[in-house]
């Protein structure tokens, strides 16, 4: 049986900024559906997603091209720059705040050729890929989504 060696990286990351919709949007309360009431659901679920850079990018930085494109992209989807709140009975609506989302962006040490498989569920570097913002663990009053643009 062929023991594996951990995959040492470091990651390096820049302070955590909030990114708002790139235009005013409307304010107002959004009830969410009964499903989404249920004591079970309410918790985070992290994702990955992998990106090769394009040379169509001209040489362009992924992550402003994606800190714009957030915020434009936000104008339209202008509940994900809000908070969860609870209303009587409990219910969650989203307060359209238009206060915005996390991002944060990283650099790390490695390839994605050389995670190889250790990016496949379960990722035994899981925690150093993802980042937990301090104070962004709650349902309530925290930002909707916490966005992680790293270069490797």
């Amino acid at each position: 049986m062929e023991i594996l060696s951990p995959i040492i990286f470091s990651v390096i990351r820049a302070e955590t900024q909030l990114v708002a919709p790139a235009k005013p949007t409307p304010r107002e309360l959004k009830p969410l559906s009964d499903i989404d009431d249920q004591e079970g659901l309410k918790f985070h679920v992290p994702t990955i997603f992998f990106y090769e850079n394009s040379p169509s990018m001209g040489g362009k930085d992924p992550v402003m091209v994606i800190r714009e494109a957030l915020a434009k992209a936000l104008v339209y989807y202008y509940p994900f720059a809000g908070r969860l709140v609870e209303g009587s009975n409990r219910k969650l609506m989203v307060d359209c705040t238009g206060e915005g989302v996390l991002f944060t962006e990283a650099d790390a040490d490695i390839t994605i050729e050389r995670l190889g498989d250790a990016i496949q569920p379960p990722c035994p570097c899981l925690e150093e890929l993802l980042y937990d913002v301090p104070g962004s663990t709650g349902i309530l009053g925290c930002p909707i989504l916490l966005i992680q643009v790293r270069n490797l």
